[in-house]
């Protein structure tokens, strides 16, 4: 399979988005105060024009099968930057691209400046947070910065 990781472009935000609310609805955990009804979902390549941030996506053959990016929430501590939108259609999960488009989103946080990435998740998506651990992600006590997602209740932060 051909595997493309790229930069978010315009005409890829309804697909995204689809593939979010999609991924939220099957591990059945909160739509409201979750990406969900965030109205950013529907513009990721307007939301990540912002400085400080990007998003990546992946491709196979053409097709979009989710993204990673990192985005500089309001409120979070200095050199902290939250890992945002990171959600795979059903069927690219379990072959190691979630893992590839971390590491992009790693690699792209030190570059621009920061040191450590926090993120938001819930306790229903195992796999995710298992994936978070193995890739240097703890476990904290509460949520950091305003991200407006406050049905979220795994908060994890990785130092770069």
């Amino acid at each position: 399979m051909d595997i493309t990781i790229r930069a978010i472009r315009p005409a890829d935000e309804a697909r995204l988005a689809e593939i979010i609310r999609a991924s939220i609805e099957e591990f059945d955990v909160p739509k409201e105060g979750t990406a969900y009804t965030d109205p950013t979902t529907d513009r990721l390549y307007t939301l990540f024009q912002t400085p400080g941030s990007h998003y990546w996506v992946v491709e196979a053959g053409g097709h979009l099968l989710g993204g990673c990016g990192v985005y500089p929430t309001e409120g979070l501590p200095d050199g902290c930057a939250e890992l945002v939108r990171f959600f795979l259609d059903a069927q690219a999960r379990g072959k190691g691209l979630g893992s590839r488009l971390m590491e992009m989103t790693f690699d792209t946080a030190r570059e621009l400046g920061y040191r450590q990435l926090y993120l938001e998740s819930f306790p229903e998506m195992k796999a995710a947070v298992r994936l978070y651990e193995r890739a240097g992600f703890y476990h904290v006590p509460e949520a950091l910065g305003n991200s407006g997602h406050y049905a979220c209740n795994v908060w994890m932060v990785k130092d770069l």
